[in-house]
């Protein structure tokens, strides 16, 4: 007897993607509960029983429809019982990609947490209400956006069907934000920003296109989402692999195996490469690309793999591989960067630390607060006399006890970024950005 086919059944097999990340951000009460939970529902990403338990509660509550910020209340009842969340991570998938949303606390005194959503971002949705537009909680979340490098902004103006749907309202908030983005006293460039003309409580141009809004021309924000070639991003550039571990089994089998175990950061790796071994400066050629999968010959950003050198190398845990020809990193002990500190004890020159720049870990001190940033303008001190304490962002100048590789963050976001440790617990201090 046939069996009945699902719809997903009957749909093409999807190429095969890395997922894609996203930093949710809003201001209180700008429907970015309902947002996540319309994206959840319309994508058909919840489960029947839980969709059942939201329109149960919403019932109970006497609400006129289905309340959809209620697929998210069990974190907030979480926090009622005295349990701390820094970020709230959801999974879903749809036939064309899989997602990963990092949902932040939007207050002042949660920007370390807008910085861990942000940091490892390919794109940021900010959520906006259309009736208050551009107001201080939204400037630092797009300040924070803008100086963690996210490639891609995708502002979601919220609540359109409480304006009538009209056309100037929205453009009025579109032209604030892209003047204020592009004001900011940042590197690198601007980043894509994307605007959505939205009501997530209706559903309006979140998952499917609405006759309410005929001047919107653009696609939808899951089909945006769906669509963003964060592949191709992190091909471009110069080739970077971080060797996180040394393989030497000594066996009768494998007398003579030596590989460097990691993952290439960002450009290609490719058989018969010459390559530069930092920081020692070391000289070698690409002899094989081992997966377990079978033997590469070109290896590209994100693929983890063993990579064979020609001749016997002193490389170690921590060390870069770049190739020759392209750009290389710069060998610096000095360091200049900005600086997200998050923890809460108080960052102080002088003090030392552990900086830890991929899988390579060295001692550092802080040797000069340059200014302090003002997070909701993007505005900063000419100096700052005191230290640096939680959720305060810096430009720093860091001294290494070795010389590290980096690049510049704005060039090279997997190499361009570090971690401060305390040297005795290890508790991560602060999220460093390099500058020069």
């Amino acid at each position: 007897m046939a069996t009945e086919q699902s719809t997903t059944d009957l749909l093409p097999p999807a190429p095969r993607r890395r997922a894609l990340r996203c930093a949710t951000a809003g201001s209180v009460d700008d429907g970015k509960s309902t947002l996540l939970g319309r994206l959840l529902l319309d994508a058909k990403a919840i489960m029947t029983d839980q969709l059942e338990h939201v329109e149960e509660a919403s019932r109970r509550r006497g609400y006129a429809r289905t309340d959809l910020a209620l697929v998210t209340d069990g974190l907030r009842a979480e926090r009622e019982q005295g349990i701390t969340i820094d970020v709230a991570w959801r999974y879903f998938a749809t036939p064309a990609r899989r997602f990963v949303l990092a949902d932040a606390p939007g207050h002042v005194q949660y920007t370390r947490n807008m910085v861990t959503a942000a940091s490892r971002a390919d794109v940021a949705i900010v959520l906006v209400d259309v009736r208050h537009g551009l107001v201080e909680q939204t400037r630092r979340h797009l300040f924070v956006t803008r100086l963690l490098g996210v490639a891609a902004i995708a502002v979601v103006v919220n609540k359109m069907d409480h304006v009538g749907y009209a056309y100037d309202v929205f453009a009025k908030v579109r032209e604030d934000i892209s003047s204020y983005l592009a004001a900011l006293p940042l590197p690198g460039p601007i980043p894509e920003v994307t605007f959505f003309p939205v009501s997530a409580l209706v559903g309006d141009n979140v998952v499917e296109r609405s006759s309410a809004t005929p001047w919107y021309d653009g696609p939808t924000l899951l089909s945006y989402l769906e669509g963003l070639d964060v592949e191709e991003r992190a091909s471009r550039g110069p080739a970077r692999f971080a060797v996180q571990w040394v393989i030497r089994p000594q066996n009768e089998t494998h007398p003579d195996y030596r590989g460097y175990a990691g993952r290439v950061l960002s450009g290609a790796l490719r058989k018969g490469d010459a390559v530069t071994v930092w920081p020692a400066g070391l000289h070698s050629t690409i002899v094989r690309l081992e997966t377990f999968d079978g033997d590469l010959a070109l290896a590209p950003a994100g693929t983890a793999l063993t990579v064979h050198l020609a001749g016997d190398h002193d490389v170690g845990r921590g060390d870069l591989i770049s190739v020759d020809g392209e750009a290389q990193p710069t060998l610096s002990r000095e360091i200049e960067a900005d600086l997200a500190w998050v923890h809460p004890s108080q960052a102080n020159v002088g003090v030392p630390y552990l900086l830890k720049h991929g899988t390579r870990e060295v001692r550092a001190v802080l040797g000069a607060i340059v200014h302090v940033y003002d997070v909701a303008t993007g505005a900063h001190t000419s100096g700052a006399s005191g230290g640096l304490t939680m959720n305060g962002i810096a430009r720093v100048q860091l001294r290494t006890a070795d010389p590290v590789p980096v690049d510049a963050f704005a060039t090279r976001r997997e190499t361009g970024s570090f971690l401060l440790l305390d040297p005795a617990s290890g508790a991560t201090l602060a999220a460093g950005m390099v500058r020069s």
